[in-house]
């Protein structure tokens, strides 16, 4: 197993249930390390606030523009970049609980967007000096059409 930081290694941050190749190309193993360092702060972040270690369960990190296609994500998706995560941190408590968290420290911990998705898990992106968002929304499911609420707010 090759880590990239002390809680997330490579294999974490490409696995995927779909049965197409997801391997991270090399030249965005650097944007990959940065993302997992990401990682790094917020489990650092929800673990100094719960007083405890608050492991984090990625659901899906770097994907393959293919694997991308097959999970229905954006065709602009941070993801094909190295630049998000899904996740979730049951210990902590809900998706909504952790992204409320993390909505309020976004600056300190350098994170681009953070999306409560579907009442299911959480989706962050990397700031970068040429991507300097700072958006926190959440996605719900109403009739079977996604909506957008801009801030986080309980689906």
């Amino acid at each position: 197993m090759t880590q990239l930081t002390a809680n997330f290694s490579l294999e974490e941050m490409t696995t995927t249930e779909q049965r197409q190749d997801n391997t991270c190309p090399a030249h965005l193993l650097p944007e990959l390390i940065e993302t997992a360092m990401l990682m790094q702060r917020i489990r650092a972040a929800l673990s100094a606030d719960a007083g405890r270690d608050i492991p984090i369960n990625v659901t899906s990190g770097y994907r393959s523009v293919a694997v991308n296609q097959a999970v229905g994500g954006s065709a602009t998706s941070d993801h094909c970049a190295a630049m998000a995560v899904d996740f979730k941190a049951p210990a902590y408590g809900t998706p909504y609980n952790v992204a409320t968290f993390l909505a309020k420290h976004q600056s300190a911990l350098q994170i681009g967007q953070v999306i409560h998705e579907f009442g299911r898990w959480v989706h962050v992106s990397r700031r970068t000096p040429s991507k300097d968002i700072n958006r926190a929304i959440t996605y719900r499911m109403v009739d079977g059409v996604k909506h957008v609420d801009a801030g986080i707010v309980l689906a």
